[in-house]
């Protein structure tokens, strides 16, 4: 099994035909229509509307919704393949495709009822972003130390508090929400609600001015007796734990699916710079220091890809995933901040401006170890899996 160092196609044995030929037409796609905007888009923060309306046509906002629902029928490996093909070319346009497919639908799609499949996930695959909206100010890796509080008044339910770090905030018209239903059982009232962004109370606020991910929008929730309707709770009362949990163990998938396209993006630029920059006579990619180097980062990526991709195929079989999920996640990381690191010190003085892109790969890496759980979240996960299995 070889690998140029050019291409950022994976092993062709690893995809099938279908696979292989979805996953070529999203790498042509972000290609030819995402990167001619990519550095307009990271300086003014904001993600063009007319790429969204474009990633709904081609179907990627719904890629494992059902076509009852109007949506592509994908698979969870698809998905998987489209973000990290987007992210080689823009980690923000990945960021939106990931948190739409990844957390949004695929929670509507496990934990939602019949009627809100119905109502929402023709609008998810078709028209209306999604966000996920589980951070606070002091709840952060501690996920359930959440403030946010829903009072149960019957036939609705008022929530009051402020969510902060809600990717997709911006575009979005449909909101996953977590809030506490009854505080005094501690974890165990946090329930999922479905906001629609016009209701009564619900806010979106400020947007933050990010290090990377520039375009991909994050931004603050406030919910002043924010009213919704009892039909809109996900699955049950006291159920949203277990919908957080389970539903970001397949996110972090998706994160590492990021981190992988933007570390192999950066990779083929110092490939190519490399071959192309002259010192001392010769291209600088004859010299064998800076060819262990290389060497040495495009094992690390085929590795974290190869993470990836197990972790993935063990969703989709139905198999336990949550250890495979942290630790691709967790190494993912860690190889997209090398990668990104080591494309810059090969492009030398040029590599720390902005005429080059690098630099911004470096930027959008370092939003891999935090979100959808840090590091030492995600090793905490895997040792709790090793020595469970050992005891």
């Amino acid at each position: 099994m070889t690998q140029t160092l050019e291409t950022s196609h994976p092993p062709l044995t690893l995809l099938s035909s279908d696979e292989e030929l979805f996953q070529s037409s999203v790498r042509q796609f972000a290609r030819e229509r995402v990167a001619p905007l990519v550095r307009e888009m990271d300086e003014k923060g904001e993600f063009r509307p007319e790429l969204l309306q474009e990633f709904f046509r081609m179907g990627w906002m719904g890629i494992e919704i059902p076509e009852v629902f109007s949506g592509a029928e994908g698979t969870f490996f698809h998905a998987i393949l489209a973000i990290e093909e987007l992210a080689a070319v823009d980690p923000s346009a990945a960021a939106i495709v990931d948190v739409q497919n990844t957390l949004v639908n695929n929670a509507l799609l496990r934990w939602g009822n019949e009627d809100q499949k119905k109502r929402y996930l023709p609008r998810l695959a078709t028209d209306t972003v999604g966000a996920y909206a589980l951070s606070e100010a002091g709840s952060g890796s501690d996920a359930f130390a959440m403030a946010t509080v829903a009072l149960d008044k019957g036939d609705h339910f008022l929530l009051r508090g402020q969510k902060l770090w809600i990717t997709n905030a911006k575009e979005s018209g449909l909101f996953l929400l977590f809030a506490n239903a009854k505080p005094e059982a501690g974890y165990r009232g946090i329930t999922a609600f479905l906001i629609e962004r016009d209701f009564p109370g619900f806010q979106v606020g400020r947007k933050e001015d990010k290090l990377g991910i520039r375009a991909s929008s994050t931004c603050e929730l406030l919910l002043d007796d924010c009213r919704v309707p009892r039909e809109n709770v996900v699955g049950e009362v006291g159920q949203g734990y277990k919908i957080a949990i389970e539903t970001l163990n397949e996110g972090r998938i998706g994160i590492g699916a990021q981190m992988v396209g933007l570390a192999q993006e950066a990779l083929d630029h110092a490939v190519r710079y490399a071959k192309e920059r002259k010192q001392f006579g010769k291209p600088i990619a004859e010299f064998q220091g800076v060819q262990f180097q290389l060497a040495e980062i495009a094992t690390e990526i085929e590795a974290a890809r190869l993470m990836v991709y197990n972790a993935a195929r063990l969703r989709e079989s139905g198999r336990p995933f949550a250890k495979e999920a942290a630790m691709a996640k967790y190494f993912t990381s860690q190889v997209a901040e090398r990668a990104a690191s080591l494309a810059i010190e090969i492009f030398g003085g040029v590599g720390f401006t902005r005429d080059y892109p690098v630099e911004k790969l470096y930027r959008d890496a370092m939003i891999g170890k935090i979100y959808e759980g840090t590091s030492n979240m995600q090793l905490q996960t895997i040792a709790k899996a090793i020595l469970g299995n050992r005891g």
